[in-house]
């Protein structure tokens, strides 16, 4: 017992030696170019901000291989296999941290202008190697095409007077609402009554798919919630939020909750667990942890179209595979609807649709 005593001990001095000595190492790295800092109101250095606040973790060439790397569990990200992730998640991850990593929030030391900088230098410095070609080729078609109406980071341009304003890519309604078929079919066909205009003449599909996957990764906002355990996305839109949760599911589908709820025990808690908290039996093997549905934020902002997308086209980077090549779109529509009453909305009744 002396042993397992003095064990236990020795184990929390290790770690509270760890945590100090990283807090040197950032201090210690912060101090070297902390008067090189840019003046408040002045121009703004995201290679400086870079240097101060995140390369003792992610290193000096973003890759993670940094002094502190071997005291952080997980181990910090490595930006040159990170091409996954999109602008908007990353600026919400720095932003309002990541639980369950040493990432912490920055807003309160950094305006919103510096993360945004920070974040643009991270991805043109960094993962431009690993940028995928297809999403290089989609963001070119952008840049070229799209830009001048959806603006250079997807939030929707001016329009003519008397015009529907250009889509405004960077909302968590454009996520739930938009689908990849759906952005395809409106690139292809334009969109009537909107300066949207076909481009089936202008571009090969190959081009239109690759425009509409680089919108879809780098511009459109992260699934509400994407960050468990944070209220990134509920922040100034609870009321947007609310009015949200009206909507019903794509192609006028009505779901069955009684249904849902016998797909879901025997298809979603092993990993959600029955509860909805995200403590399936399989939760402690998997990383990132399945979704929390009892979040507040994740709560505030899904509403059934949002859920039925994430069921039907899964999570990329993360263990919750795309279940419409699974289940059928009643099936999708059954099951969303079982967690959008059991869990987001307990009590509400079934948004009328067809069956």
């Amino acid at each position: 017992m002396q042993w397992m005593t003095f064990t236990s001990r020795g184990s929390v001095w290790g770690s509270l030696m760890t945590r100090c000595v990283l807090v040197f190492v950032l201090m210690a790295s912060s101090a070297t170019w902390a008067g090189q800092r840019p003046l408040k109101g002045g121009p703004i250095k995201p290679e400086i901000l870079y240097h101060n606040y995140c390369s003792v973790c992610h290193g000096d060439k973003g890759d993670g291989n940094s002094r502190a790397k071997g005291s952080l569990v997980p181990p910090p990200r490595d930006f040159t296999k990170a091409g996954e992730l999109g602008r908007q998640t990353m600026i919400t991850i720095v932003t309002h941290g990541k639980p369950s990593t040493a990432m912490t929030g920055w807003q309160t030391q950094l305006t919103q202008k510096e993360i945004e900088a920070v974040v643009d230098y991270i991805r043109s410095t960094f993962m431009r190697v690993v940028l995928d070609p297809r999403l290089q080729q989609g963001q070119a078609v952008y840049i070229h095409n799209c830009m001048v109406c959806h603006g250079d980071k997807g939030q929707g341009a001016m329009s003519s007077v008397g015009l529907v304003p250009p889509r405004n890519f960077a909302t968590p309604q454009a996520r739930a609402e938009l689908t990849r078929e759906r952005m395809i079919y409106s690139v292809t066909n334009g969109r009537p009554n909107t300066a949207m205009a076909p481009f089936a003449k202008r571009l090969p599909t190959k081009d239109i798919e690759a425009v509409v996957d680089y919108i879809r990764t780098g511009l459109m906002m992260p699934e509400a919630g994407d960050i468990s355990g944070t209220s990134a996305h509920s922040r100034g839109r609870s009321g947007e939020a609310e009015n949200g949760m009206a909507q019903t599911f794509v192609n006028g589908l009505k779901g069955d909750p009684a249904k849902g709820g016998k797909l879901y025990m025997t298809t979603c808690a092993t990993c959600h667990g029955a509860k909805g908290d995200g403590k399936g039996p399989r939760a402690y093997f998997i990383n990132p942890k399945p979704r929390n549905f009892l979040d507040l934020a994740f709560r505030a902002n899904f509403n059934r179209p949002a859920v039925f997308l994430a069921v039907a086209e899964g999570r990329l980077g993360t263990e919750m595979p795309a279940w419409s090549k699974v289940l059928t779109e009643q099936e999708i529509a059954d099951v969303s609807e079982f967690v959008f009453q059991r869990f987001i909305r307990p009590g509400t009744k079934a948004a009328g649709g067809k069956r």
